[in-house]
């Protein structure tokens, strides 16, 4: 299958044809809409990069993923800022896996994980970073 041309974040990926891109294609057109789109980031590859991960996550059908960009549309968010909201539960969870002290099973880990998403809320994103 040949490359999407482009990639717009409030416009769901065809599950299959994202899946098939190599994950370094997927990151760049990311990448490519956030420059065409003139969005100033600090460090637009990381931005990027957060990006490929929640499209990968919808792509494999992550179920509290999916129920999250459901209910974070139906709260009034953009698709966009829905898989920013998403996003930034990455990021806390990473940076919380990073510097905790516990080992945890990988299974721990996703629960804690999933729990944080399903409890994603876009009141609770908009107070926490604003619109984005």
């Amino acid at each position: 299958m040949s490359t999407p041309p482009t990639y717009d974040p409030n416009i769901q990926p065809n599950a299959e044809a994202w899946l098939e891109l190599d994950e370094q294609e997927r990151i760049s057109l990311a990448e490519r809409f956030h420059r065409r789109a003139r969005i100033e980031l600090p460090n637009v590859k990381a931005h990027a990069t957060f990006h490929a991960i929640v499209e990968n996550q919808i792509a494999l059908g992550l179920e509290c993923v999916n129920r999250a960009v459901s209910r974070l549309l139906k709260q009034g968010l953009s698709r966009h800022d829905a898989v920013h909201a998403i996003a930034s539960v990455l990021a806390d969870h990473l940076y919380e896996q990073a510097n905790s002290k516990t080992e945890d099973t990988a299974e721990v880990v996703q629960a804690r994980y999933d729990s944080a998403v399903e409890r994603l809320t876009a009141k609770e994103w908009l107070s926490k970073y604003g619109a984005q």
